[in-house]
This record gives structure tokens, C-alpha cells and sequence, in this order.
């Protein structure tokens, strides 16, 4: 099986909008004084985050 890098770069451009939008919820939750909330968001951001920048090396390595 090929690999589609284009497809790849999809995802991960898709992960990059996730963590943004994981981001805005938990700053929003921090300023309405949720902490839990915001903790548990930002704890999943920077999962995205990671597997967005991880997905991007390999593509870039592969290239």
C-alpha cells in the first residue's frame, strides 16, 4: 500500500484546527471559573497538538 502524504498533511491540518478549537474551549472554561474543565481541555490540546506536530515530522521525513 502507497502512503498518501497529501492525506496525511489533511489530518494533520485537521489536528492543528482541533487543538485551536480545544484551546478557545478551555480558555473559555478557565474565565468561567470551570478549572476541572479547563484542566481536562487543555490536558486534550496538547495530546492534539503533539499528534499533529508528530504526524508533521513524519510526513516532512518522508518527503
Amino acid at each position: 500500500m502507497a502512503t498518501d502524504f497529501s492525506e496525511l498533511t489533511s489530518i494533520a491540518s485537521t489536528l492543528a484546527q482541533l487543538g485551536r478549537r480545544l484551546g478557545s474551549l478551555g480558555e473559555a472554561a478557565q474565565a468561567a471559573r470551570q478549572e476541572d474543565l479547563s484542566v481536562e481541555l487543555f490536558a486534550v490540546e496538547r495530546a492534539v497538538v503533539s499528534a499533529e506536530r508528530r504526524l508533521t515530522r513524519l510526513v516532512e521525513r518522508r518527503r
